[in-house]
């Protein structure tokens, strides 16, 4: 019911397109992903959600592996496709003010939203010490407190280690933090789960520089070392596609953008009541479902930015395209033919180039 419920408010709110919800019963903590282009309504979507939270779970009663502060632990604002990350940092702090203000949760601000550099990381807050930037000193009993922030994208990533005691998948995820010396923007920590297994789990914060691909090479090496052996990755939430390895297969952020767009465009053509729209609807609902699960093969990441661009002229030819509707699309065109491997395709690839620059 909680994740219905916070799922249901998310999608409420016009213009906000919930991308995903991931859910995971060892670190009972549920990640949702929005997209919009117009700061309010994100607002008012992540105001909802922080609400629903904070009323429906009872931090006295929680048990999960994964470190919190808070019902609605962690809000970070992202960037995509060239929003400036200072417009993602007003946004944040006016998210902070408006939920200490109306909610009366405590906030702490974290990441380039950060009013304190001893507050900029979230290991930091979570270490206890430190008194919120709005309400406070005392967390709210049963919601604790909201962690806001703004920065670049990142890439939670997991790594189960079958068969290694929590004291080794420790050490490994200590070598792998950049803090300990580790891969540069590498957060690591290990966890026992509920099954007796142990996982590294992690977030990447320098895709560029290390993106997933390094990472997993990283942990495979130091289990060749150790005797110990890599078992599968997973990644929690969304991944960017030129950032991705396998495990994200189905979980790109570039094809949440264009479904999300996709599906919107269906509600649009189905609102105007006639047979014609009706038929278009039932094409952009099935097209919707097609790239939400996208794959990783070189391929089908070809398709989906082919897709994602035609799709903007269907929307068009339907009169149904909007402008917010348009700018997923591209960024999800843009996004995929990042990802697109040097020399898969040139005519295919050379007329993509062409579309995206109209």
């Amino acid at each position: 019911m909680v994740v219905e419920a916070l799922a249901a408010g998310a999608r409420s709110v016009p213009g906000v397109h919930l991308l995903d919800s991931h859910g995971d019963r060892d670190h009972n903590r549920l990640v949702l992903s929005l997209a919009a282009t117009e700061g309010e309504g994100l607002l008012e979507a992540l105001l909802g959600c922080i609400a629903q939270a904070a009323r429906r779970i009872d931090l006295r009663k929680h048990a999960g592996v994964h470190p919190r502060v808070g019902a609605a632990d962690v809000v970070p604002v992202v960037p995509l496709d060239g929003t400036p990350l200072a417009a993602c940092v007003d946004l944040a702090r006016e998210l902070g003010r408006r939920t200490w203000s109306q909610l009366g949760l405590p906030v702490f601000f974290y990441g380039a939203a950060a009013l304190r550099p001893e507050a900029s990381r979230l290991a930091s807050i979570r270490a206890g010490g430190l008194e919120p930037d709005l309400g406070g000193p005392a967390l709210h009993p049963s919601a604790g407190a909201v962690c806001i922030g703004a920065r670049p994208l990142l890439v939670a990533y997991n790594v189960l280690l079958p068969g290694a005691s929590l004291e080794e998948a420790t050490e490994v995820a200590r070598a792998l933090r950049e803090s300990s010396g580790g891969l540069h923007g590498v957060q690591a920590l290990a966890f026992s789960l509920a099954d007796g297994r142990v996982q590294l789990s992690m977030n990447l914060v320098d895709l560029d520089a290390t993106p997933p691909r390094l990472v997993l090479e990283a942990v495979r090496r130091m289990c060749a070392e150790t005797g110990l052996q890599a078992g599968p990755e997973e990644v929690v939430g969304l991944c960017p596609a030129a950032a991705a390895t396998p495990a994200a297969a189905g979980r790109l952020l570039e094809g949440r953008l264009a479904a999300a767009a996709a599906a919107a465009g269906a509600d649009a053509c189905r609102a105007r009541g006639d047979q014609e729209g009706r038929l278009l609807a039932a094409r952009l609902e099935s097209e919707a479902a097609e790239l939400s699960g996208l794959g990783m093969e070189p391929e089908a990441l070809l398709a989906g930015a082919e897709r994602a661009a035609a799709l903007i002229r269907v929307l068009r030819a339907a009169e149904v395209l909007r402008p917010a509707e348009q700018r997923l699309l591209e960024a999800a065109a843009r996004g995929l033919r990042a990802a697109v491997p040097g020399g898969l395709h040139p005519e295919r690839v050379a007329a993509l180039d062409r579309w995206l620059l109209l």
